[in-house]
């Protein structure tokens, strides 16, 4: 066996030392970790990643339990009998979760949606872009729901005050996800829910404002209804009413911020599909394949 020199295998020592680094480097900035928002599930690009795609471009979570969970929600949705469609991240999910952490927010949505045939399409710490892309790879083709309720966009903010530039990319992947919702459900009503006050980041509060109030302008009250239940969750200035948000997180809603938007919703589904039946033929709740969770029996 031919023995290099001293100064040549520390030579290649070094070049492949340097290319590991290299790969390393690469690897962290191709794919960021997701988000730990909406829940173990918060937004964001920290200093030295990779600019985030816009958020009117579909893009795919590439970690293992999103794609689990999107092959999930494609056989809910492919089982049909969906009325009202609900679509957006962790603050939507939890609500019609099969999770047994969130059994409690289960049944709150099963006393007031039961009869109305409605189903959860929400998954956590998904962006615009990726709940964009979900309904563009097949989550609402042939569903075919009388009304879509959308809730998104606070894991675009990330921490800190957002600029001119951010609420504007927030706003054009909002309107990219009812323009897809009015493609691919035509005849559908869309409810669009003005992003929900968060007391965790106290300096995203005013891109909140004026980001809702650009979804206001999307509305038309008929096909497309804007819904901003805020003042029913926070004060003028944006500090949550006690007992609506997670004590700990200051983000999710509780079961009584749940009920505020219930209570905003239900008279709504009631003029557009009058009252709920006594049975309901939606598919079982789904819910987060790491979990494990057993799905929950409906009544």
């Amino acid at each position: 066996m031919t023995t290099l020199p001293h100064a040549l295998r520390r030579s290649l020592t070094v070049v492949i030392l340097g290319w590991t680094a290299i790969a390393q480097l690469t690897s962290s900035a191709a794919e960021p970790p997701p988000a730990s928002t909406a829940g173990s599930e918060r937004d964001g690009a920290k200093s030295g990643q990779p600019l985030l795609p816009p958020a009117d471009r579909a893009t795919p979570r590439k970690d293992a339990n999103s794609r689990l969970a999107h092959t999930q929600l494609l056989e809910k949705a492919a089982k049909g009998h969906i009325d009202i469609y609900f679509v957006g991240d962790s603050i939507t999910r939890r609500w019609g979760a099969s999770d047994t952490k969130y059994r409690g927010l289960l049944e709150n949505w099963t006393t007031n949606f039961f009869g109305w045939n409605a189903a959860d399409f929400g998954w956590g710490a998904d962006r615009a872009e990726n709940i964009l892309w979900r309904l563009e790879n097949g989550e609402l083709d042939g569903v075919n729901p009388k009304v879509i309720v959308v809730l998104a966009g606070t894991n675009n903010l990330g921490p800190g005050p957002a600029d001119d530039a951010k609420i504007a990319d927030i706003t054009r992947g909002l309107k990219a996800i009812l323009d897809l919702c009015r493609s691919k459900a035509p005849r559908a009503a869309i409810i669009l829910t003005g992003i929900f006050p968060r007391n965790d980041n106290l300096a995203a509060l005013p891109a909140i404002k004026r980001i809702n109030e650009n979804l206001a302008g999307f509305c038309d009250g008929k096909a497309v209804r804007y819904l901003n239940i805020n003042d029913r969750l926070a004060d003028r200035d944006g500090r949550l009413f006690e007992g609506m948000m997670d004590a700990r997180d200051k983000l999710h809603p509780t079961v009584e911020g749940y009920q505020v938007w219930a209570d905003a919703l239900k008279p709504i589904f009631t003029e557009l599909l009058g009252p709920p039946a006594k049975t309901d033929q939606a598919p079982p709740p789904t819910g987060d394949p790491s979990a494990a969770a057993q799905p929950v029996a409906k009544p």
